[in-house]
């Protein structure tokens, strides 16, 4: 009999924790100056909280509008609070100089829209906004809150591993969801700095009108996607709605001619820089690498070579590996759910990373909206990789 009465209870309990945590959650809207720019960025979850926060580095085209769907399960699936950040780069999303007139702006002079200006406004943003939230808020007898757990879809994970080596004393762990091994063209003949050329300004404004064509967003949305069910309308507007200022032509001209990310850590010395996959090599931190098996771009070929480079740090440190199956190039937004679970078991494991259960058997299923998806955790050497893959890896990055 107390069985009977227990079990009612118990159910109801867990139904009010939920629909307390549904109603709980919502998204603060905020400005922050990074050299004078006023920057968009969104914050989830409990500032109140001493737990490292997580910040998350969106993809290119798209703001932190695109992290909504995961900021809402991390904050509403779980019993732990933790604050949760996504910020717009400079010249995507919500962030953009003050006077935008095609790159002939006052506040665009000089402005370089390049992988290198974004991991600086991602330092400047994790150090002048995420880790004082955290500390002014706090209880002032806890610890302070030194880190953050990065996370990084496509070029936000190329981001990620690069701010990551510079400033290891920030970075608790990297999460690389799907992230691209490349990033800038060195297209020749103008550095990127505004304002543009005559031919790198038409070239860019051609090219920028072809891509924010409703048309052109809904394909490579339908490529980048493995359901057509996990994209809307809303989504194309909201990407859209991006590119309508006066300074977007100019920015896409800047980041095509832009030069690649380089970590420097000693201006005098050139031969200190490095590449994507030597960052990776020198990482300090846990890496958790999330990749959706079906993204036409990034396929699981390019993460096994990411693990190869994570394969050659000292055998302390932890990096793992999981596979998402009808998922594409955005799991944080095309399986929230998974990706949620999966940065919950891995924020919380602090120094139990490396024998943590990621998945629930030899595999585990989640039930999206649009579909089931399908989770499992690899080795290295247990990533297939076919010809073209090889060519693929070999000349890319």
């Amino acid at each position: 009999m107390m069985f009977l009465i227990r079990q009612p209870l118990f159910l109801l309990l867990l139904l009010t924790q939920q629909l307390a945590a549904a109603v709980a959650f919502s998204i603060q809207q905020e400005r922050w100056d990074y050299k004078g720019h006023p920057i968009g960025y969104d914050q989830a979850g409990s500032v109140e909280s001493s737990s490292t926060p997580i910040v998350l580095l969106n993809g290119f085209g798209v703001g932190s509008f695109h992290q909504h769907r995961l900021m809402e399960q991390l904050c509403t699936t779980t019993t732990s609070q933790r604050s949760i950040y996504g910020m717009d780069y400079l010249g995507q999303g919500r962030s953009w100089p003050r006077d935008c007139n095609d790159g002939f702006g006052t506040s665009e002079q000089d402005l370089q829209y390049s992988g290198d200006l974004w991991v600086d406004q991602a330092i400047q943003f994790i150090e002048q906004v995420v880790l004082p939230n955290q500390n002014n808020k706090q209880n002032k007898k806890k610890k302070p809150v030194q880190k953050v757990h990065l996370v990084g879809n496509s070029v936000g994970g190329h981001l990620a591993v690069f701010l990551a080596c510079l400033r290891p004393d920030l970075v608790e762990s990297v999460t690389l969801l799907n992230a691209t091994p490349v990033w800038g063209l060195n297209l020749p003949g103008w550095s990127g700095s505004l304002p543009a050329p005559t031919v790198p300004r038409i070239i860019g404004r051609y090219m920028f009108d072809r891509m924010r064509d409703f048309g052109t967003i809904r394909r490579f949305l339908e490529n980048s996607y493995f359901s057509e069910q996990a994209y809307d309308d809303e989504l194309v507007r909201q990407i859209r709605e991006c590119t309508e200022g006066n300074g977007g032509h100019a920015a896409f001209a800047s980041i095509m001619w832009s030069p690649p990310v380089r970590a420097v850590k000693d201006e005098a010395d050139s031969s200190s820089a490095k590449g994507f996959y030597d960052c990776l090599a020198a990482l300090e931190c846990d890496v958790l690498v999330v990749f959706g098996k079906d993204d036409p771009w990034c396929k699981p070929a390019f993460a096994k070579k990411m693990l190869q480079a994570l394969d050659t740090r000292q055998p302390d440190k932890v990096h793992r590996y999981v596979e998402l199956s009808n998922v594409g190039h955005c799991p944080n937004h095309e399986a929230p759910q998974a990706v949620s679970q999966l940065l919950q078991l891995w924020v919380n494991a602090a120094d139990n990373r490396r024998s943590l259960q990621l998945v629930n058997g030899p595999t585990e299923t989640f039930t999206e909206q649009w579909g089931d998806i399908t989770v499992q955790e690899l080795g290295t050497d247990s990533i297939p990789m076919g010809l073209m893959d090889r060519v693929a890896t070999a000349f890319v990055g």
